[in-house]
């Protein structure tokens, strides 16, 4: 316990509070049990030790691994109980995932210690519980997402551009440092290495393939009992929806290209996309559901292209891809009948600068998202200024 108290202060007080992701203060963290999830990478560690460092009492608070070797010979339930009656009060545990059984013993430690505050990070697969106990009446849970164009200019360059309305943005009321930096080159970079706090980091691209990898190899296949063998074809899936221009799904073509049942390929799409690989744009008809065939898909991010393709990814691809994963944060995204996206009964179309109208001529309250602009007029917004909303 006393090394487990010392590595907790420790690693708290090297947090780094610059910048404190945008999801931070619609958490209610007073409440009993939080979970947080999200993909590998996006954070969620990271700031977990910010708001300890912040807001937190030491003396009372005990951020640990899951993995960490104190779990060889004891439980999580055991390290609640010890810490309880140490006086603790706030019991932070990192990448629940990694621990065997880990929800009944959550459930345990809410129901035992009434006075003890938890919360836990964990991958968004763990959305799917499977088995255990259902924590879904006891939990607020919150689910991360990587940076912003907003959170990355912030923390590559120091500036604060400050928080955009969805109706400001719309209306093209966008404030940027316009003397100091050129919107386009910083959102080329955003799209290359700017979604993951750790884009400083050497080797970028070779650390979210191994990332990647973890997700594939590991995460997906625990939960869902694969073998060690269907991972290479997982590879291939994520492979073709990169290569591919807006990539429509043809469940029965893919499936016979990867020697597998059609079923098995929606569970594999559903996998992928809870554990933040990528993105299902579903329509917006009624009866429409989680299991229902996609209209789109795309990678969750267009760094995760960069590291995936051999050549530069298709552009109409990466535009698509940054917007719905922009969108997706604060908005429910569907798909559009008559052009690309449906948002809060907006339309909107994405393209290059050269993008006109026609498609949406006659269509009311709908928009053209720019690529390659600076700047918004009526009607037509620039694709970078959906970053600014978070």
């Amino acid at each position: 316990m006393e090394a487990l108290i010392a590595n907790s202060k420790e690693l708290v007080g090297r947090a780094d509070t610059n910048l404190v992701r945008y999801i931070h203060d619609r958490i209610e963290w007073d409440a009993r049990l939080i979970a947080l999830v999200g993909a590998r990478g996006v954070g969620k560690t990271t700031m977990l030790l910010q708001h300890i460092k912040m807001h937190d009492n030491l003396d009372e608070v005990l951020f640990v691994p899951a993995d960490n070797l104190y779990f060889t010979n004891h439980t999580l339930l055991d390290l609640a109980t010890m810490f309880y009656r140490r006086g603790g009060r706030k019991l932070y545990i990192d990448e629940i995932h990694r621990y065997r059984n880990w929800s009944q013993e959550i459930k345990n430690i809410y129901d035992m210690l009434p006075d003890l505050h938890v919360v836990y990070t964990g991958s968004s697969i763990l959305d799917l519980e499977k088995g255990g106990a259902d924590l879904s009446r006891r939990r607020l849970q919150y689910t991360m997402y990587g940076l912003s164009f907003r959170e990355y200019i912030k923390l590559a360059y120091g500036n604060d551009v400050r928080v955009h309305s969805f109706d400001e943005i719309l209306s093209s009321k966008i404030d940027f440092p316009y003397d100091k930096y050129r919107p386009l080159k910083l959102f080329d970079e955003y799209l290359r290495i700017g979604y993951y706090p750790f884009f400083a980091d050497k080797g970028y691209h070779e650390r979210l393939s191994n990332m990647l990898m973890q997700t594939l190899e590991v995460d997906i296949p625990n939960f869902a009992g694969m073998s060690v063998g269907v991972t290479g074809k997982l590879r291939s899936l994520l492979y073709i929806i990169a290569q591919s221009v807006p990539f429509k799904p043809n469940y029965s073509k893919i499936a016979r290209d990867l020697e597998m049942s059609r079923n098995d390929l929606k569970d594999w799409f559903f996998y992928l996309e809870k554990s933040g690989m990528i993105g299902l744009l579903r329509s917006g008809k009624l009866g429409d559901s989680a299991l229902t065939k996609p209209e789109k898909v795309f990678l969750d991010n267009t760094n995760l292209a960069y590291a995936i393709c051999d050549t530069r990814p298709d552009i109409g691809n990466l535009r698509e891809t940054v917007f719905y994963s922009m969108a997706k944060v604060k908005h429910n995204v569907k798909a559009s009948e008559v052009s690309d996206f449906m948002i809060d009964g907006y339309t909107f179309e994405v393209g290059g600068k050269k993008k006109t109208k026609k498609q949406i001529f006659d269509v009311p309250d709908s928009f053209i998202v720019k690529d390659d602009i600076e700047y918004g007029t009526k009607g037509i917004i620039p694709l970078w200024a959906f970053g600014l909303e978070y």
